[in-house]
C-alpha cells in the first residue's frame, strides 16, 4: 500500500524538527522508493573535516521511518525505528550526498528498508540497513 497523501511539498514543510536542522530535503517520494539530499557541511563534518557517520545516519534513519511512513495507513499505525547499522564506505567534504531507500521488506508489523547513500558523483559513501516497527497507535482517552 502506498500512501500518496505524502508528497516532496508536504514532506519538505516538515523543518522544525532534524530535517530543517541539517537541511534534509526529499527529492523522490514513489511506491517503493524514497530519496533525499543532504548537505556535506559544518552542521554534517566531523572535526577532521570529512562527512559525520552519524550524520548520514541520521539521513538514512530518515529515509527508513518516511519511507515506511508512505507505506502504511497513518491513521491506524505509526512507524518507529527499531534497528539500524550502516557500512560508511567512502569518504567526501563537500557538497551534497544522496539518500536512496528501498523496501526489503514490508510486513504487517515491521519494514526493513535498505538506504545508499551516495556522493554527485554517484559514488556509494555509506549503505544502510534499517527495521522499522509498525505500531498500532494508541486511542486518545476522552
Amino acid at each position: 500500500m502506498f500512501n500518496s497523501k505524502f508528497t516532496i511539498k508536504n514532506l519538505n514543510n516538515l523543518r522544525d524538527n532534524m530535517l530543517g536542522h541539517l537541511d534534509i530535503e526529499f527529492i523522490q517520494v514513489e511506491n517503493g522508493l524514497i530519496s533525499a539530499k543532504m548537505p556535506v557541511d559544518q552542521r554534517t563534518k566531523q572535526p577532521m573535516g570529512l562527512l559525520h557517520g552519524g550524520a548520514s545516519l541520521v539521513l538514512a534513519e530518515t529515509l527508513g521511518s518516511v519511507g515506511a511512513l508512505t507505506h502504511i495507513d497513518d491513521n491506524e499505525f505509526v512507524p518507529v525505528g527499531q534497528e539500524i547499522n550502516a557500512n560508511h564506505i567512502k569518504s567526501t567534504r563537500s557538497g551534497h550526498v544522496i539518500g536512496i531507500a528501498k523496501p526489503i521488506h514490508l510486513g504487517k508489523t515491521s519494514h526493513v528498508w535498505e538506504i545508499n547513500i551516495e556522493d554527485e558523483e554517484g559514488n556509494l559513501v555509506c549503505i544502510s540497513r534499517m527495521t522499522v516497527a509498525i505500531l498500532k497507535k494508541k486511542k486518545k482517552k476522552v
